[in-house]
């Protein structure tokens, strides 16, 4: 079984300029995500699916792969993540390459590790799921949630406005990190999340979606203290 590690990692990002290259606690940061694939030593090829020269420069000095830069359709704001995996997928194909197994790595996830891959893998093996991906709980219950409309507050599931809080069913959000699948699956479903997908649990300090600078400041926060809790 040939697996891939895809990292799609287009130029255009908007709210943090160059972010998929900025420097993280001393590195680029797609660093993080190729460093963390290729340690895995589970993967066949690890690539990089960019528009941007500058991005695929630096992705080949940390070892990934770039056989191609992706398509002016596959970059644009409108484009989804789907788009830009099945257009690499593709076009492995073409030149024979054809992998059973694909991971779908964000060039922003830091906390990626070789260990969560291969927990995440396994998994999917075991369980015979369609894609695997980290997923965080909520640090609130979301059924005592609230709305605001114009100022005034209610609540979204009011059927729980007296339940205790211990008492709630744990809700969980996708991490935003990374999603092991079937490509297959993804040929024909079109998506990473799937009727059969399965999950691995992490802690709020192992994810911070990185969206605004006051996010890359709490990442940056995050991963010391882990790093500082390892050595």
């Amino acid at each position: 079984m040939k697996r891939i590690a895809i990292i799609p990692a287009r130029g255009g990002s908007k709210r943090i300029p160059r972010k998929n290259i900025k420097p993280f606690l001393g590195k680029p940061i797609i660093a993080y995500s190729i460093e963390a694939a290729i340690h895995s030593k589970l993967f066949d090829e690890v690539m990089v699916s960019t528009d941007d020269p500058e991005i695929a420069g630096i992705a080949g000095k940390y070892g990934a792969k770039i056989p191609f830069l992706r398509s002016e359709a596959a970059s644009g704001d409108h484009a989804t993540t789907a788009d830009a995996l099945l257009e690499v997928l593709a076009g492995y194909e073409k030149m024979g390459n054809h992998f059973e197994h694909a991971c779908c790595i964000y060039p922003t996830a830091v906390f990626v590790t070789a260990d969560k891959l291969k927990e995440a893998f396994a998994l999917l093996v075991q369980k015979n799921y369609l894609s695997v991906f980290p997923v965080l709980p909520f640090s609130y219950p979301i059924w005592r949630s609230l709305k605001n409309e114009e100022g005034k507050l209610s609540m979204n599931y009011p059927e729980y406005l007296h339940a205790r809080s211990q008492d709630l069913p744990v809700a969980y959000h996708d991490a935003g990190q990374f999603y092991f699948f079937k490509t297959d699956v993804l040929f024909r479903e079109k998506t990473l999340f799937t009727s059969h997908s399965g999950g691995i649990i992490i802690d709020e300090l192992e994810g911070q979606d990185i969206d605004n600078e006051t996010d890359w400041q709490l990442a940056e926060l995050k991963y010391q203290l882990l790093k500082n809790g390892t050595e």
